[in-house]
Parts: C-alpha cells; structure tokens; sequence
C-alpha cells in the first residue's frame, strides 16, 4: 500500500510540476541540396554524372550546417516573418541537422505556439535556402547547387515540453523508487509486530489467536455488543470478532489435550495493548460454549475486571486472601449463559506482589480450577513483576500484542520475564489487527502511565442471577 501511494503521489506531482512550465512546441521542415547534373548531348543525363552530383550534394551538405545556423540566416528568416527579436535569441530556438543517408537538412524550430513553430520552422529553410544563393552569387559558382524545401512542417497538435507522457512516467518511477526505498528501510528498521508469521519466526511461539479491530469496543465498553446473549456468541458467523474469538476458544481447547490448561493469566508487555478486552470476551465466548468459567482480576494496582463487566467493585480477591470473606459470598454471576463468574479484584492492597505469590493464591486458583475454567486478568509485564509471578502458579499465560504498536524487543522482554520466574507461555494473542496492516514507545514511562490517577465511577449491577453457593 505505501508503494502504491508513493507512485500516486509521484504522478501528482509530476503532472502539478508539469502545469507550472510554459509549452514550447516543436515543428520540423527540411530542405534537399541539390546539385544540376549537365546534359549530356543527347538529352539524356548520365549515371555517372548523377552519382557526381549526389557526391557533391552531401559534401555540401556538411558545409551547409554551420551556415543554416549562422547570424545570416536569423537576420533573413527575422525580416521575412517581420520579428521583433535578436538574431542570437531565434537562433536559440533552431535546430540544425544533417541527414545521414541523404543529402537533407532538417530544421527544428521552437516556439511558445504551435502556429509560431509552424512558421519558423517553414521561414527558417526558406532563409537558408535564400543565403545559399547568395553565396553562389558572392562566389560566382552560379545556381548549380541549390536548397529545395521538400517536407513543410506540420502543425503541432501537442506541446514538446512538457511532454506529459514521459513527465507523468518519469514520476511515478520516481514515487515508485521512494516506494520502495521507504517500505525497504521500514521493514528493516520499524521493530513494530504487525503480523503472525513475525511472532512465530522471531520467538518460535504459537499464535493462538488473531483479534480484529472492533470500532464499537473502548475503554468504558469493552465487551462485544451483545456477546453476553448465548444465541450471538454462537450464532453470529458475520461478526469478525466474535468468530476470531470462538477460534481462540477453540485453539485452547486443542492445547495439550491429555491436559488442557485449566488456569490461565492474560496479560501483556504494556498496558493498552488491550488484554482486560481480550480476557472478558474470551471469558464470555468460554460460558456460552456450555464451559463454566471464572474471571479473577488479578491486577491488584489496577484492577478493571469489574469494571469491564458492569459489575459494582466491592469485596473480592484481597479479601479472600487475607480471610475476610468466603468464595461463594465474593463470585459474581454475568451473564444469561449461567457459566460465568466474576472475581473482582477486591481493596487494593499495599503489597499486591506478595499476595498473589502466596501460597493462598495457588490453593485459590486451584480450588475454584477444580470446577471452571480460570481466567486470570494480569497486570502487564514490563511495569511490574505481578504478571510473572502470577503465572508461575498457573497452567501458562497468553500474552496480548498489539498489532503495529508492540515491538519485538518490548515482547521478547516480556517472555525473558515470564522464563525468569519459569512462567510457561501458551501462546500469544495477536489483537487490534487492521482490516490490513501501526506507534512506538520507550520504557520510561511504563510505570506512571499504568498506575497513575485515574478517575472511574461504579456502574449498577448487570447480573440478575443470585450469587451461588460455590462454583
């Protein structure tokens, strides 16, 4: 795509550059030197005495150049066309050639109209031809040899310059080099992740599943419209984004099939690369398949899974934790399916790294497997170690990438940090793909951006099933 517009814009520009230029039309006229053969004596002209005179007309011919072109000639061919102009300057304008095969001068004449390249070219072999006798006449060689105009030059229907077909070619050549040029040093330089195959060839790593861009998703909507109804996750085969997802569930299914993965972390290298939108769709997709499931927001600096879901932050898993509450006063129902639960983040504590690295983290994670599925939303990699060690107590995690914004060397540190603490990566999720095809940052600001102030506002419960027992 680049290279196409490069090759527009080369043509644009081209054809602008060629409205700026003044025309100058070029027309053609020649002349023939002509040598009298004398007869001989019969009334009859001779071979050889024809052979003679064509000899003798292109030896002439070579003397006539510098003549055609001579102050003479323009001082002639100025009075004649009744010009008001300096010899030097019209002779700026003519060109003069010979002919190889033949004894003919062809003139060029140049002007800003057609009409005026037509005469010029016509008044200038006339004046030649006009200043050749009188040389005969200076020399006494007599009317031997002469000049004829045998081609009178035509009108010129277009102008020579600029000549839009060559200018129109020579820039979209030249967008067309740019083109390649850019999207060579693009490719060689730009680190930014835009497709599968690039996740696969740099980091040996299976992508599990590729997530179109969905307009109707943002920061306070980030479910699909309608995916909480049963008969839309399973029906709606026009929905990119529902189908990408039902394709995922699928691959996670076929993960390991002895001992497919019971709890799993979605988090990934930086924040906004869209892992909370992935993790509560997939949830959703996941309990409308018949499969029971529970979310957990494991992001206890910036926990959104409530928040994702329409859901009243309240107690969760904080609680749970420090032994505040039970499992089945905390686990919220969503949803008409049934399947799904929400574990919310509960209070933010001081200390979230040491609470999800507990030992009662891993016997909770573990409990509620027992019956459902887990999804745990983690806090991305790169900030802060949470993601990490949160995945060394699970089956794996699936990283989220955002198409043309993540880097490799932002996802390749992000799996040295999940390998650091001996996490195991599932696979990774290749989100926010264009229908066809992009922004990069540094390390600096991981921190402040993630866990600044933000200000949020409780949304009214969703669920309209009572809170069960237990999973």
């Amino acid at each position: 795509m680049p290279i196409v517009a490069a090759i527009l814009l080369g043509t644009l520009v081209a054809f602008g550059w060629s409205l700026t230029q003044k025309p100058r039309y070029e027309a053609d006229s020649k002349g023939l030197v002509t040598v009298a053969v004398p007869d001989s004596g019969d009334g009859s002209q001779d071979l050889y005495g024809e052979q003679i005179a064509e000899a003798l007309a292109k030896s002439r011919l070579t003397t006539y150049v510098p003549i055609a072109s001579s102050r003479d000639v323009a001082e002639i061919a100025i009075e004649n066309l009744g010009l008001d102009i300096s010899p030097s300057a019209l002779i700026s304008a003519i060109t003069v050639t010979p002919e190889a095969a033949a004894p003919v001068l062809n003139v060029t004449a140049e002007a800003s109209t057609a009409d005026g390249a037509q005469k010029l070219a016509d008044a200038w072999v006339s004046a030649v031809a006009t200043r050749i006798q009188q040389i005969n006449a200076e020399t006494g060689t007599g009317d031997s040899v002469s000049l004829k105009v045998i081609q009178d030059a035509a009108l010129p229907g277009s102008p020579a310059f600029p000549n839009l077909r060559l200018v129109l070619a020579v820039g979209a050549l030249a967008g067309l080099v740019l083109g390649l040029v850019y999207a060579f040093v693009r490719n060689t330089l730009d680190r930014r992740i835009r497709t599968a195959e690039m996740v696969e060839r740099l980091f040996d790593l299976p992508v599990v599943g590729t997530l179109p861009v969905d307009k109707r998703l943002s920061e306070t909507n980030r479910i699909i419209p309608e995916a909480d109804t049963t008969d839309y996750v399973k029906a709606d085969g026009k929905h990119a984004l529902a189908e990408s997802l039902r394709e995922l569930r699928t691959n996670l299914q076929f993960m390991n099939v002895d001992s497919p993965p019971r709890i799993i972390v979605v988090t990934s290298p930086l924040p906004s690369d869209g892992k909370s939108t992935v993790t509560a769709n997939l949830a959703v997709t996941l309990a409308a398949s018949g499969q029971r499931t529970v979310v957990v927001d494991g992001d206890l600096r910036k926990p959104t899974v409530a928040k994702s879901f329409g859901l009243v932050p309240g107690v969760g898993l904080t609680d749970l934790l420090i032994g505040k509450a039970e499992l089945q006063d905390v686990l919220q129902p969503w949803g008409p399916s049934g399947n799904l639960w929400i574990l919310g983040a509960g209070s933010i504590p001081p200390n979230p790294s040491e609470l999800l690295g507990s030992n009662g983290m891993d016997i909770l994670l573990h409990e509620i497997a027992r019956e459902a599925i887990v999804i745990v939303d983690a806090p991305p990699l790169l900030p802060v170690t949470d993601g990490a060690i949160l995945t060394a107590r699970t089956d794996g995690a699936l990283v989220v990438i955002s198409a043309g914004k993540t880097t490799t060397d932002e996802l390749g540190k992000a799996i040295q940090n999940l390998e650091r603490v001996s996490g195991h990566t599932l696979g990774v999720i290749l989100n926010r793909v264009p229908p066809r095809g992009q922004v990069g940052r540094g390390y600096g600001y991981y921190y402040t951006s993630y866990y600044g102030s933000e200000k949020t506002g409780a949304r009214p419960e969703s669920a309209s099933e009572p809170t069960p027992s237990a999973v």
